[in-house]
């Protein structure tokens, strides 16, 4: 039976131009589209025709695989009440529609699957040749860095989508996108397209101000309405912060400076992330962030090896390496520590104590205030720090507006987040190779803030 695809659907004026360049033949695309606009319904049709045009492996990224079922694979269109991939995928084009792993199989041989970022390297041997990314400003970087060299190889497609979230990742990529010719990039904020009226957005503009306050709900209006980069991330713990160095300058060059010493701290991850920041407290009170290292699925010697070089290259002294208290639990298959893996190796490791992570958190919005940071060599960190948010609270955010659980989200920032708070927690030493343990912050319970 032939199918007319798109099925039974057709692309809104607005959206008709990226339409004509996809079928067009443009590879790369990135559409910042203010919040409803349609644009993961413009992704899943797009992915339907261009999986029958071509066979092979497509896939819908979503920032997180945990949050890749509500968002996208049992997501309903509220104007038809049907679920949105039964509409793009008509059971017809079907052989297999296998729930488990949130993947389609099509009759010419294609296959289409939902992923998140967090798990992009985890299905590379299925060599996609389009993937779309949905809400590429939440998603992990490192997926179109690792998987660009796939699509360039194969002749394959990507397309970003996307409302932004601050001045991070997404904001850097989308400017240098639109310099390059080979990229269609657009900007649609909710005055280019006719999905709401002036008085509706009047009216979203005093809900989001009676909710967040005029400053705030000011800012995540823009954000979400007029594709502001301007405002923090959304339930960002230190957005604020990070946004408030950046207009006073405290981040750009920041050179390494012999005269002082140099600490790392880390937060340990096998299967997860290792992060680790570098940094030198400066005499006076300044903290000088001055590189960030984080690798994936590596051993210990492997960081060992990356500090040691920065010590010969680089020039850098150490003198304290900050882990957390997981460093002292022992593994099954070694018997060991992490702790005293380092040690072998010559990392002498000061072991900060378990601690409330609201405390820590406590902690690092006291200590950003003083922080320098190198913008190149610690790109990454900053963006993870400028990223690491709230859990949102499924049961309250109905799309549009957000609420948020107590607990921080687990996802590519929490590495970098988790390293830097630990930081935040030690005190650097004053001698030989003994620290002087914990830093002495007041907790939040004891200036009365819970």
């Amino acid at each position: 039976m032939e199918i007319a695809l798109p099925y039974n659907w057709t692309p809104r004026d607005y959206q008709l131009e990226l339409w004509k360049k996809l079928e067009g033949g443009c590879k790369r695309a990135a559409a910042v589209w203010h919040r409803r606009a349609g644009k993961d319904d413009v992704c899943l049709h797009w992915i339907a025709t261009a999986s029958q045009r071509r066979v092979g492996n497509y896939w819908t990224m979503l920032p997180l695989q945990s949050q890749a079922r509500r968002a996208i694979w049992q997501a309903v269109n509220p104007h038809t009440g049907r679920r949105r991939i039964d509409e793009a995928f008509p059971q017809e084009m079907r052989t297999n529609t296998r729930d488990n792993d949130m993947s389609i199989t099509f009759e010419n041989g294609s296959q289409w699957q939902v992923l998140g970022s967090d798990s992009y390297n985890s299905h590379v041997g299925a060599a996609p040749i389009g993937i779309v990314w949905s809400e590429w400003a939440l998603s992990d970087p490192r997926s179109w860095a690792y998987l660009r060299p796939i699509l360039l190889e194969n002749g394959g497609w990507a397309l970003f989508n996307f409302t932004p979230r601050g001045s991070n990742h997404a904001k850097r990529t989308f400017e240098s996108w639109r310099s390059d010719p080979n990229w269609y990039c657009e900007r649609l904020t909710a005055e280019d397209t006719s999905v709401f009226t002036a008085e509706q957005l009047k009216a979203e503009r005093r809900e989001y101000i009676g909710l967040h306050g005029a400053d705030e709900g000011e800012a995540l209006f823009m954000q979400e309405y007029h594709c502001s980069f301007e405002s923090p991330v959304m339930g960002s713990y230190y957005g604020h912060e990070i946004t408030a160095a950046e207009k006073e300058g405290r981040i750009g060059s920041v050179p390494h400076d012999p005269s002082v010493g140099v600490e790392t701290w880390w937060d340990l991850g096998i299967g997860d992330a290792t992060a680790i920041f570098i940094v030198q407290r400066i005499p006076g009170g300044e903290v000088h962030v001055i590189d960030y290292i984080e690798e994936q699925g590596k051993a210990l010697p492997f960081y060992v090896d990356l500090l040691n070089e920065r010590k010969t290259e680089l020039g850098y002294s150490y003198t304290q390496h900050v882990l957390p208290h997981d460093a002292k639990a022992r593994e099954l298959q070694t018997g060991k520590t992490r702790e005293e893996a380092l040690k072998a190796l010559g990392i002498s490791a000061t072991i900060i104590p378990q601690h409330n992570v609201d405390d820590g958190i406590h902690a690092v919005r006291m200590l950003l205030p003083r922080c320098w940071f190198d913008a190149i060599k610690c790109e990454r960190g900053i963006d993870c720090l400028r990223s690491y948010r709230k859990a949102e609270d499924d049961r309250k955010s109905d799309g549009v507006h957000k609420f948020y659980q107590i607990r921080p989200l687990h996802d590519f920032a929490s590495h970098a987040a988790d390293a830097f708070r630990y930081g935040a927690m030690a005190r650097s030493q004053v001698s030989g190779n003994r620290a002087r343990g914990p830093i002495e912050y007041p907790s939040m319970q004891q200036m009365g803030m819970i």
